[in-house]
């Protein structure tokens, strides 16, 4: 049976957490503080995150390296600890990070990224053992950044019709093409590019894509730009421009010809701690509504007593029970059954990604006007809860794979 009451070891975890925040990440923030009410001071004119910003958020993430949380849930062959914290423990402790902070700069760095494109990712396994000696050291300590190019102008969700060839040349592979939407592009030192090596197979759609790892060397591989979204002046996502980025083949990743083999390893925890980081952020912003409805009057009485207010309160308890409970279940089933839910790994990405959206945004409408306001903060939060719907699968692919699970005989809701 699943007991969904946090385990002793997740609970010492978080408060080991909150103790590493309040020495480490609040005088960053009290520093910061600028930088974070102002977008302004916390980007380049470029929309890169300013030098002194860039310095902190690497200092966040070594000493978290140096504390143990940073490799917490890397894969064990790598040096990390997932064999101790798996995916209920995961869930969890992402879920409370972000119900007691909300979204919060300096704390998003102490643990990578989606758990699988940045840190210890299990994609890194593919690695030869040279290459592993090499940049582990770096990645696992927190000094180097990994970004995973896999998305371009022409093939996000639908990938197989990605335009980056690699041509193989001896020894070595020249890539040139082109990767968008990246996350920690900007920032990076190494990208895990994946590019076309075997056009027929690329045709008939039975792989041919293979998995490099390409550093950043200010010349062949290059981050072009940063792209701002929903209205901020900067951002962590970006273009990556290859042009005759010459690699050797011992830089591939896993097997030739089989990228998404590599690309896919790895992905299903991060859409849990996605799932997870949108039920935290949730019960956040519900916290705050309540907390206003109570002060806030209008017509004599505070707008608690006002049964517009109780609905809207009511509906985003039932979205918030919902998601979190199939959050739950899910990572219990990822930690417990031998097979992989694959369709309860999309229910929760889809579901939980729309739920923060709606519950977010009825909290600023609890809140009226001030709502609206940078002072609240809901309107980051409104804002970081709408871009989940796209990234590590869109809601409709998720959808798409759903139907698919179900259609294949997959009617287990156990």
């Amino acid at each position: 049976m699943i007991d969904y009451r946090v385990p002793n070891e997740v609970k010492e975890v978080i408060a080991s957490l909150d103790r590493f925040i309040e020495v480490e990440v609040a005088p960053l923030e009290k520093e910061f503080a600028k930088a974070i009410e102002d977008e302004r001071f916390l980007y380049d004119e470029n929309g890169y995150y300013t030098k002194e910003i860039q310095d902190a958020l690497r200092q966040v993430r070594v000493k978290s390296a140096q504390a143990g949380f940073f490799t917490m849930f890397g894969t064990p062959e790598l040096g990390g600890m997932g064999d101790q914290f798996g995916p209920v423990a995961a869930a969890l402790i992402h879920e409370e990070l972000m119900k007691k902070y909300g979204f919060n700069l300096f704390i998003q760095e102490i643990f990578p990224p989606g758990l699988f494109t940045g840190g210890l990712s299990p994609v890194l396994l593919g690695l030869t053992p040279k290459l592993r000696e090499e940049i582990l050291p770096k990645v696992r300590s927190g000094e180097s950044l990994l970004c995973f190019g896999l998305s371009e102008p022409d093939a996000g969700s639908d990938v197989w019709s990605m335009k980056t060839r690699a041509i193989k040349d001896g020894e070595h592979w020249i890539i040139n093409g082109t990767k968008q939407w990246i996350t920690n592009s900007p920032y990076a030192d190494y990208a895990i590019v994946f590019a076309i090596t075997e056009p027929e197979l690329v045709a008939k759609r039975k792989g041919g894509i293979t998995a490099f790892l390409v550093p950043f060397d200010q010349k062949t591989c290059i981050n072009t730009s940063v792209i701002p979204y929903l209205g901020s002046v900067g951002s962590n996502i970006g273009i990556i421009s290859l042009e005759d980025a010459r690699v050797h083949e011992a830089n591939i990743i896993g097997k030739l010809n089989d990228g998404f083999g590599a690309a896919l390893h790895g992905v299903d925890i991060g859409r849990v701690v996605q799932a997870a980081y949108c039920v935290g952020i949730a019960q956040w912003a519900l916290d705050r509504a309540i907390e206003y409805a109570k002060q806030r009057k209008t017509f004599g009485v505070t707008i608690d007593n006002h049964q517009a207010i109780q609905m809207l309160l009511a509906e985003c308890a039932m979205d918030i029970y919902a998601g979190r409970n199939m959050m739950i279940h899910c990572a219990w089933k990822m930690e417990n059954q031998k097979d992989i839910p694959l369709k309860e790994i999309s229910i929760i990405k889809a579901f939980n990604t729309e739920m923060a959206f709606r519950v977010v945004d009825r909290c600023m409408q609890i809140m009226g006007g001030m709502g609206l306001t940078n002072e609240m903060k809901l309107e980051k939060a409104w804002r970081w809860a709408r871009a989940r719907r796209v990234p590590d699968g869109t809601a409709e692919i998720q959808r798409r794979t759903i139907a698919r699970r179900l259609l294949k005989g997959d009617l287990n809701f156990n």
